[in-house]
């Protein structure tokens, strides 16, 4: 990988290190092994944000998962996320989200968090991945209940790369700001039925209560699934610059398994579904069974 896009990513590290506390240009230079000139530079055109406005829009968003989650005051969070006035992060806060903080504190609602991807995965592309090794893979029933999901579409998507392309990776900072079923946004994959015309196979979203009466983003739509039973695979923990090679060997795992010798079918009549690779858990994948009625 290309040392100027690791010094980018030595950046990215620092900043989220070092959030609460005063940075500099030249701060970031020394973990970059670059000039402040240069390391501004290359943060630019590699992230497409300069130092400041990233810095600037991470702690926006930290500062709204805050203000959701924790019972805690306007004037702490502003100050502890480097702000210099409550005014100041008060107008900083409606020009990145539309809406005062003060407001998104009594009534939560989905908004665009900013989430920070690191530079190195943008050198990765799993169409390279040579598989040389073997890793083990849980597998384990679960149960879904009924459930709505609220999903951003795509046009012709099948996958997660296809997807940022036609719908952009910043859906996934809206998801964030939203109250799932599991505590966290989904990618599924639909069948079908659950297809609009000219939709993607591949979808993004929040799984929540069937009962449960919450604000849909503009340009998101709802589908109903019904309860079903998952086979879910879950992947060895592994490296963040590996996610390619552990998101293949589940999925080469799953191809390979057979559902019967437990007594299941596939049902494909429900989405499969992706939860985001995160290296500390593994990757996670979950496909639909049936009881197999020949047993």
């Amino acid at each position: 990988m290309k040392e100027q896009i690791l010094a980018v990513q030595r950046m990215q590290d620092y900043i989220e290190a070092h959030l609460e506390q005063e940075i500099t240009l030249t701060d970031l230079a020394r973990v970059s092994l670059f000039s402040p000139w240069h390391s501004y530079r290359l943060f630019r055109d590699c992230l497409g944000l300069t130092p400041a406005e990233y810095i600037r829009r991470l702690r926006l968003s930290r500062s709204a998962v805050r203000l959701k989650q924790e019972n805690c005051r306007i004037t702490d969070v502003a100050f502890d996320l480097g702000f210099g006035s409550v005014d100041g992060y008060t107008r900083a806060f409606y020009r990145e989200f539309g809406c005062n903080p003060g407001a998104y504190a009594r009534h939560p609602v989905p908004i665009p968090l900013f989430i920070p991807y690191g530079a190195k995965f943008r050198e990765l592309r799993k169409d390279d991945v040579n598989m040389k090794q073997v890793q083990s893979v849980f597998v384990q029933i679960i149960q879904k209940p009924e459930r709505r999901a609220i999903i951003k579409r795509g046009k012709t998507a099948e996958d997660y790369f296809a997807y940022c392309e036609e719908v952009g990776c910043d859906v996934w900072g809206m998801l964030m700001s939203m109250t799932s079923l599991g505590g966290e946004p989904v990618c599924l994959w639909l069948p079908e039925s659950y297809r609009a015309p000219g939709t993607s196979v591949y979808v993004q979203g929040v799984e929540v209560a069937a009962e449960d009466n919450v604000p849909v983003p503009e340009g998101f739509d709802v589908i109903s699934l019904p309860a079903a039973e998952y086979l879910a695979f879950q992947g060895e923990p592994f490296r963040e610059e590996d996610y390619a090679e552990a998101i293949l060997a589940v999925q080469h795992a799953m191809k390979r398994y057979d559902p019967s010798v437990i007594g299941y079918a596939w049902d494909d009549t429900n989405p499969r579904i992706q939860l985001e690779p995160r290296g500390e858990r593994g990757y996670i994948e979950l496909r639909a069974v049936k009881r197999n009625s020949k047993v």
